[in-house]
């Protein structure tokens, strides 16, 4: 491991991406410190402490928060963090394979994705100030025991209201171009690393409530309180290391379906007859069916809020057997939909027999279609069961061990899954740049030794 992070410094090339990656995440960090202009900071403070002790709507704002890089119920500049940004992604993803059009201009090449990315970052906006009206509003509610966290001369200032729109919908703006440049001139996916360092960030903060827990414990409980206070600390790093080892081995997992590449003789020499072969990740959904679950069950409980009724709130807070079985059904529902999207089996069939490949056993053309089918409903099944249990563990972690929810979401859910596959895209990508130039990766890879003849 050692030499493999000299390697990396010996490579300029490799150094610099690295260099620029970790300066902008920086100035995005930066950004994440900078108030809203009219915003009271006290009751923002007091707000999020009451949030963390009792739940309430600015939970479930940090709630959404967890999977944008950014938290509204701060109000900060970048508050709506990245998710506008995915959101108008995903709809244009699903728009490629609905409208002829769309699908038509994304095979044109080059010229043809910039051109949706042009419409997307379009649709951004309109998201961005969509949802900045909505933390307005919420901002000039009076909260109970707390009142408005807008400064009394400005609640209800129309240029007050404009501004904070531009200043959010600027942030989520900058914040996506930061994206584009670490994606460019950095290493990885700048989308994905914004992100990633949002989540991270609060995992200090966490670990750092969860030990304070233990001097508290000593006060209230004795020496019993504390020693079942570290006990707990303990199974939860280790709980901690065993979901992280769970969904990188789920991520690289691989179904290999065997290709065999048909013969073809031309004069004396004979060409192809090679076995290749097909990956199925086990995951293929990734993440997006556990962001469209939960992005739909926290909608509802928004709206019911937003007209004064606390059910959805609770709802949500108790997480009992309802939230629990909606969550998993939804997580079902929308691996099999985003897999069918991504996943053409008659498209596959046909390029396979157009460049003369076929699985052995399997006819070409529609039989080989529907075994393909076939096979990724199968594995389609292990991968919905796998986001379910992540989703729901987090859950039972904290009614079983007593822990804050806030704690036990870094045990499974949308963020762990996030972090991981872009720690994974990062390592590959370094390894790649590692052994282009000769050096060795992170992985080793020892010779395979048969026997003697």
């Amino acid at each position: 491991m050692l030499a493999s992070l000299t390697n990396i410094v010996r490579i300029p090339e490799l150094r610099r991406k690295l260099a620029v990656t970790f300066a902008l995440l920086v100035v995005y960090r930066i950004g994440w410190h900078i108030f809203l202009p009219g915003i009271d900071v006290g009751k923002v403070e007091r707000l999020l402490e009451r949030a963390a002790q009792g739940g309430g709507f600015g939970a479930i704002l940090a709630f959404a928060g967890a999977i944008t890089g950014g938290n509204p119920s701060q109000c900060m500049v970048f508050s709506l963090g990245i998710m506008p940004y995915i959101s108008a992604s995903i709809i244009f993803s699903l728009l490629v394979k609905v409208i002829p059009s769309l699908e038509a201009l994304s095979k044109e090449g080059e010229a043809g994705r910039k051109k949706i990315n042009q419409y997307t970052r379009y649709a951004t906006v309109g998201l961005c100030i969509l949802q900045s009206m909505f933390i307005v509003g919420w901002m000039h509610q009076q909260h109970q025991g707390i009142g408005s966290l807008v400064l009394p001369q400005y609640q209800g200032s129309f240029l007050f209201n404009v501004s904070t729109v531009i200043a959010l919908t600027t942030g989520t703006i900058f914040l996506m171009w930061l994206g584009e440049q670490i994606s460019e001139f950095g290493i990885g996916n700048g989308i994905s690393l914004i992100i990633m360092a949002g989540i991270i960030a609060r995992m200090p903060q966490a670990l750092f409530d969860l030990i304070m827990a233990i001097p508290n414990s000593l006060k209230e409980e004795g020496k019993a309180g504390a020693t079942l206070s570290v006990l707990k600390l303990l199974v939860l790093v280790a709980l901690f290391i065993g979901v992280v080892l769970a969904v990188v081995l789920m991520q690289q997992s691989q179904r290999r379906i065997p290709i065999q590449q048909a013969k073809h003789t031309r004069g004396r020499r004979v060409y192809g007859g090679q076995r290749h072969y097909l990956p199925f990740r086990i995951n293929a959904a990734g993440v997006m069916p556990v962001i469209f679950a939960q992005s739909l069950l926290l909608i509802p409980v928004m709206i019911l809020n937003w007209v004064g009724l606390d059910v959805g709130t609770n709802f949500r807070a108790e997480r009992g057997f309802w939230y629990i079985t909606l969550t998993i059904g939804l997580i079902y529902f929308f691996t099999y939909f985003w897999t069918s999207l991504q996943f053409n089996p008659v498209e596959m069939a046909n390029n396979m027999k157009e460049y003369g490949s076929f699985i052995p056993g399997i006819r070409p053309g529609r039989k080989t279609a529907e075994y393909l089918e076939e096979i990724m409903n199968r594995i389609t099944m292990v991968g919905a069961a796998f986001l379910s249990a992540v989703t729901i563990f987090p859950t039972l972690v904290a009614s079983v061990m007593k822990v804050d929810l806030y704690v036990a979401s870094f045990l499974g859910g949308t963020g762990i899954l996030i972090v991981v596959g872009v720690a994974l895209d990062i390592v590959q990508k370094v390894e790649s740049h590692l052994l282009m130039r000769h050096y060795e990766g992170f992985i080793k890879r020892g010779k395979i030794r048969g026997r003697r003849g």
